[in-house]
């Protein structure tokens, strides 16, 4: 693959801040001279996500439990392998750092729920690696962000957010799946070293620029610099 870059993972429910804090960190290494490039998943513009679009407006079934966590793993998949190629794999190759608003790591949480018992999960998350990081050949993680918004607070930001735009995915339609891929978030933080950073305060968001600072400590921690400092 020649020289590796890094690559740094925002994961987050919905409504969580997820491209607002990648855009953050983007902008402040972009002006200390960095060589990074920004990705977010799914890739709505390109036709590479056309079979994840079918499936988030319900085409395959109206709730996200009637399509199989393998298949939709899939579909999602497919989109990360063609944005590699086509997008960021010739930065990444060159030494580059990419920051991607989700990943691989959201089909832990938003396909793992639809798994009956732990055993199933592990054998899911087996076949998850080996199919990204090993069969299609995508770049495992430096560092996943995991942004910890509490629930309720989501609901009300995503019910806003609904309201201005006048549309919902199968995803955001049940608040139920939603709170269940949030446990599992923070069971794959745990589970996989993530750093977990706290995104509310009691019933309300905390401010953007707060948690940016921790995000921004915490990609420095990968990058082996001084805050401030130059690759």
């Amino acid at each position: 693959m020649g020289t590796k870059g890094k690559l740094i993972i925002l994961e987050a429910g919905d409504a969580s801040g997820k491209e607002t804090q990648t855009r953050l960190l983007y902008e402040r290494l972009r002006s200390e001279g960095r060589d990074v490039t920004r990705v977010s998943f799914p890739d709505y513009a390109s036709d590479s996500s056309a079979l994840v679009r079918m499936y988030l407006r319900g085409d395959f079934g109206t709730q996200a439990a009637d399509v199989d966590a393998y298949a939709a793993s899939a579909f999602f998949a497919v989109d990360r392998y063609a944005s590699f190629h086509t997008q960021w794999g010739e930065a990444y190759k060159r030494g580059g750092l990419i920051l991607s608003d989700r990943y691989t790591t959201s089909n832990l949480a938003h396909q793992a729920v639809k798994l009956a018992n732990e055993a199933a999960r592990r054998e899911y998350f087996a076949w998850l690696e080996d199919f990204e990081y090993g069969r299609l050949g995508l770049p495992r993680p430096d560092l996943v962000v995991f942004l910890d918004m509490p629930p309720e607070v989501s609901d009300a930001l995503l019910a806003a957010r609904a309201k201005e735009t006048g549309s919902v995915d199968i995803h955001e339609k049940d608040k139920s799946y939603l709170h269940r891929v949030h446990e599992a978030y923070a069971e794959a933080s745990e589970r996989l070293g993530w750093t977990r950073i706290a995104c509310g305060e009691g019933s309300a968001p905390r401010a953007p620029e707060a948690i940016a600072e921790e995000v921004y400590a915490a990609a420095l921690s990968v990058l082996d610099m001084e805050a401030g400092g130059k690759r």
